[in-house]
């Protein structure tokens, strides 16, 4: 059987696989943003607790995704709940490092403009700060939603859900006549499902920031 014939024959399948895919990328970049934001605003302001969370965040990255699906699945199960924990923890460490650098990078003078005008601290921060240093914070939510999308696969291991169960298969398969079929169309799921929301983040781009902070 040719690959378009797979495809063909597969196409349902396929499709269901890619958008839980997609879902539990997408759903895990919303959780990692606003726990990411959340630590850069804490940290930002101090140079050792910024340095605290970037490192910690790091040290994630550190550890093997399918080690880290493995050391999770006896104390939350198969499923889901492994595959949501560390997509969530791999995708922090670039949004909390550009929340920090580009908090940091806000013209000081344009706070103390905001503060001079009676702005309290909550107003400064979502008025002035957050959308100043949100193309770099953009930026970290990008990094981190392509290396998800890898990432995400893995958790076929631990029958999550997603494409990644379509290569498993194909690997658990080598030697029949659709193993390559089947680890071949997995993993091009997956690419075109990352440029897909790399495109969505360019438009994003284009429409929360202004063109003179673009440039």
């Amino acid at each position: 059987m040719s690959f378009w014939e797979y495809l063909g024959n597969r196409h349902q399948q396929l499709l269901t696989d890619a958008y839980q895919h997609a879902s539990a990328v997408f759903q895990c970049m919303v959780v990692a943003t606003v726990i990411g934001v959340l630590i850069g605003i804490v940290t930002y302001g101090s140079d050792w607790a910024g340095s605290l969370a970037t490192t910690s965040t790091s040290t994630v990255l550190t550890i093997p995704s399918l080690a880290m699906i493995g050391l999770l699945i006896p104390i939350v199960g198969l499923g889901v709940p492994p595959t949501v924990i560390a997509l969530t923890l791999y995708g922090l460490l670039p949004i909390v490092r550009n929340s920090i650098v580009g908090l940091r990078g806000v013209d000081p003078s344009l706070v103390d403009a905001a503060r001079g005008i009676g702005m309290s601290r909550l107003m400064r921060l979502l008025r002035v700060e957050l959308p100043l240093a949100w193309p770099p914070i953009l930026t970290g939510i990008r990094v981190s939603t392509q290396m998800l999308m890898g990432i995400a696969a893995i958790a076929a291991y631990a029958s999550g859900p997603g494409l990644g169960n379509e290569i498993f298969r194909g690997i658990g398969s080598l030697g029949s006549k659709n193993a390559l079929n089947q680890v071949l169309a997995g993993t091009l799921g997956i690419i075109v499902l990352a440029l897909l929301f790399d495109a969505a983040y360019v438009l994003i781009g284009r429409l929360t920031i202004p063109r003179g902070i673009r440039v």
